[in-house]
């Protein structure tokens, strides 16, 4: 290749090479810009189009740099062989900055990790790909990464270079399909996104990074540079035993959260994550719940989408503050002694033109084919599970948060509609598997690789899946021929007991065994029972309004309702507002009805849960064996005519019995002749209909004596009241 002539010095590239530079086309910079050897003599070439003078600057001494031409932004001088080289700039209104040339530096990604990459076996995806603060050859500054195998070209850009999509093009790493870069100075806050020139030659929109760590505040939707580094964790006893706090037999009790919604601060913003680190953990701890659940709390454009349509798996949502601040909660409720799970939505994502949707052109997250990637419920792009990079993307994705943020457990979002590709869909909308069946093959084996992943790569963790059909071992080990996760949401027995409780209580005879059908089932997988924000949305209305009767007995049904819930085979999970019975339907874009709690009847129901959640952690018999149909038994299953249901729960051998009696009508059951599984006395350690959760003060003063006698299959027989739209909760005391 001939030299230049001229005011043009000897530069290694040819002036079509120089015109892609400056039209910003050129996928392969590195090649020529930078510090490289010709005809034995070592030059720098750089590039800056809004500089007017530019030279080498290496220790004390300066090199000039010529212009490649009056109107180029290229510049190339002859430096020494040795020493990191600063460029000196200088603009025609006199303005001067320096910088250390990004193209003077070797990758930083390795060998191992491009073989992973490759592979789609890089567990620890976020190490590698996003925005790090890193020193690099001694210099500070950010590495970028990000996957866009089809790209013509990618580059970085944001305020650090006018969003100019020339002066960063980033170095394509072989056949990865992965572009880095590193910049030196770019640090913490900066914002960012990546230029990308798709296979067909066109420039897309910007992109935020996938793997990005922050973000703007909606709208805007830069990715944001964060160093999620170097955090203080305090939390080392609650790790040290979540395991046994996460197991099936314990007591789990979760506070499923919109944490937009939960409080508003002044002004109406949201509460802030170091805000719910006191007000948030102090709360839940006085109520008694074991676990915090959030709500999707991954970065989301859309506020109305509460999270579920997210466009940065890898950003807690600035909403509430920064990544740090977000484990300042964590934090909190572990040394608090609270658990705290995020609801995960991998299942699909939005079509915003920032996100990850034709991200290098092509359908790279998500199908091509729309019978496989376009879901028609949500508007939304359906990933593309059988591709190993994207079920990589999102295995990681689960570790990242386990084990950055030390989350004790994700609740994975619509896991029926990974696992059908008839989901939703009508005939000839949807594409059969290989052996022509509906089952989605490959959102099965990315579900039960990510589980594998997690509960083998971070202990004590939980995972749990909101599946609303009859999939079988959703809850059982993957080696077993299950998905993996620990536990399941029984929407089914959701479905069943919220359909009879609406009914009025005339009519319940009719629909007796709603509440008794779910134990055909109960321990065939893991379960948790939820009263989720699903059920108080979309003029479905709050608990309290499917609740029966005058406005006493609303409160009663509900009442009785959560004890039945309470004393019921499963862990528990209950939506803010529902535990003091908010009387409007969730609205998230306000706060909870707080204020109703100066009603003496939603103050009572908030004190019946605050105890229920005592009773639940504070005796064997109610949580120990939920999970186990040895810790159940029916004593009265029925008895139609009175609405009445009678049941024992057991622990292990050395916990005392307890039996949980209900009474779902109007009427007052005295005298009801019952039977106990031991003669003696029993405690009467919970009653809804007491007075100071609003009731009318009924029932058996407390305790309740057992004698010889067989009735109902049991050796020994009572008779007793039950109030009428009562639970009641019997600890055997003994002989």
């Amino acid at each position: 290749m001939p030299n230049a002539k001229g005011n043009r010095p000897d530069v290694p590239f040819s002036d079509e090479i120089a015109r892609r530079i400056e039209l910003g086309t050129f996928d392969d910079p590195f090649a020529v810009l930078g510090r490289h050897q010709i005809n034995g003599k070592d030059y720098v070439t750089a590039f800056d189009p809004g500089a007017e003078t530019m030279a080498a600057v290496i220790g004390s001494k300066s090199y000039e740099l010529k212009k490649r031409s009056k109107t180029s932004g290229i510049f190339s001088g002859k430096v020494p062989s040795s020493g990191k080289y600063m460029l000196r700039c200088k603009d025609g209104k006199g303005n001067e900055w320096e910088t250390f040339d990004p193209y003077s530096f070797a990758p930083v990604l390795g060998e191992i990790d491009e073989y992973l990459l490759s592979e789609g076996t890089h567990r620890r995806l976020w190490t590698v790909l996003g925005a790090h603060a890193i020193e690099h050859e001694e210099i500070r500054g950010t590495h970028f990464a990000v996957w866009a195998p089809n790209a013509r070209r990618v580059s970085v850009i944001g305020g650090f270079n006018n969003w100019d999509g020339r002066r960063h093009v980033m170095r394509r790493r072989g056949t990865t399909g992965i572009w880095e870069i590193f910049i030196p100075s770019v640090d913490e806050g900066e914002a960012y996104k990546y230029e990308i020139i798709g296979a067909g030659g066109h420039m897309l929109p910007a992109k935020a990074d996938p793997v990005g760590f922050g973000s703007q505040h909606p709208p805007e939707t830069a990715s944001i540079m964060r160093d999620i580094s170097g955090y203080g964790w305090k939390d080392q006893d609650w790790m040290n035993v979540r395991g046994e706090n996460n197991a099936r037999d314990a007591a789990i009790s979760v506070y499923e959260v919109h944490l937009g919604s939960w409080r508003r601060k002044e002004g109406g913003r949201p509460i802030s994550y170091k805000e719910a680190a006191v007000e948030l953990v102090e709360y839940v701890r006085d109520m008694g719940f074991t676990h915090i659940e959030l709500l999707p709390i991954s970065e989301y454009p859309f506020d109305g989408s509460w999270g579920y349509q997210p466009v940065g798996l890898f950003a807690p949502t600035i909403r509430h503050g920064p990544p740090h601040e977000f484990r300042d909660l964590v934090d909190a409720a572990h040394q608090a002694g609270i658990g705290l799970i995020l609801d995960w939505v991998p299942g699909h994502f939005p079509e915003d033109s920032h996100g990850l949707g034709k991200f290098d052109g092509t359908a790279l997250y998500e199908h091509a084919d729309p019978r496989e990637g376009f879901h028609h419920d949500w508007n939304t792009l359906i990933y593309n599970f059988g591709r190993r990079e994207v079920a990589n993307f999102l295995t990681s994705n689960a570790l990242y948060w386990l084990e950055e943020y030390h989350v004790d457990g994700l609740r994975v979002d619509a896991v029926a509609s990974m696992l059908y590709r008839d989901y939703s869909r009508k005939e000839g909308e949807w594409i059969p598997n290989k052996d022509g069946g509906r089952e989605n093959y490959e959102a099965i084996d990315m579900l039960k690789s990510m589980n594998t992943t997690v509960y083998g790569e971070v202990p004590g963790i939980m995972t749990v899946a909101e599946e609303s059909t009859s999939f079988p071992q959703v809850s059982q080990p993957v080696e077993n021929g299950g998905l993996g996760f620990g536990y399941k949401w029984n929407m089914g027995w959701m479905n069943d007991t919220l359909s009879y409780i609406k009914e009025d209580p005339v009519h319940r005879k009719y629909h007796h065994h709603k509440m008794t059908f779910g134990l055909h089932y109960a321990f065939s997988e893991n379960f948790i029972l939820p009263i989720s924000h699903d059920e108080v949305v979309h003029g479905k209305g709050s608990m309290l309004d499917r609740m029966p009767g005058n406005e006493w007995e609303k409160f009663a049904n509900l009442r009785a309702y959560y004890g039945y819930m309470w004393g019921h085979p499963g862990k528990k999970l209950l939506f803010m507002g529902q535990e003091f019975a908010q009387q409007a339907e969730w609205n998230h874009d306000g706060e909870i009805d707080w204020g109703c709690i100066q009603n003496p009847y939603h103050a009572g129901v908030q004190r019946l849960i605050r105890d229920l959640n005592g009773l639940y952690r504070e005796l064997p018999a109610l949580h120990s064996r939920d999970c186990e149909p040895e810790g159940f038994e029916w004593i009265e299953a029925n008895d139609e005519d009175n609405s009445v249901y009678a049941w024992i729960r057991r622990g292990s051998t050395d916990d005392k019995p307890v039996v949980v009696l209900c009474n779902f009508t109007p009427v007052e059951r005295s005298a009801y002749t019952l039977g106990l599984p031991k003669p003696g006395k029993w405690k009467e350690v919970l009653n809804s209909d007491a007075g100071i959760y609003g009731g009318g003060d009924r029932g058996n003063m407390g305790t309740i004596k057992a004698v010889k006698g067989e009735s109902h299959g049991q050796p020994a027989r009572t008779g007793l009241v039950i109030p009428p739209l009562t639970t009641l909760i019997l600890s055997y005391v003994g002989k």
